[in-house]
């Protein structure tokens, strides 16, 4: 089918201190201060607090990845995510399922 390669969008990933990721990706669950929040590709502009918690990138070739993070805030605007946070642990594959 035509077309069917997935949509993707620019994540940056910051912290305080220094760059954590950055690259292209098919989705990210952030840990927003209302609970947990998806961004897809196209979604709608959004601006929010997160709270300490793990955020999962999906990349563009459909790897897991996790981090935790405390303490920022999200901006999605035009396909480009920015995740900014006052401390972020290492980037790491995320478990499978099926562990």
């Amino acid at each position: 089918m035509a077309g069917s390669e997935s949509p993707t969008m620019q994540v940056n990933i910051v912290a305080a201190d220094r760059p954590v990721w950055h690259g292209e990706a098919r989705s990210v669950t952030i840990p927003a201060s209302e609970g947990g929040m998806g961004i897809l590709p196209n979604h709608e502009p959004v601006l929010t607090v997160i709270k300490q918690g793990m955020v999962t990138v999906v990349s563009a070739d459909g790897t897991r990845q996790t981090l935790e993070v405390a303490d920022g805030f999200i901006s999605f605007d035009s396909n480009k995510l920015t995740v900014a946070v006052e401390r972020a642990g290492d980037v790491r594959p995320a478990a499978s399922d099926d562990e």
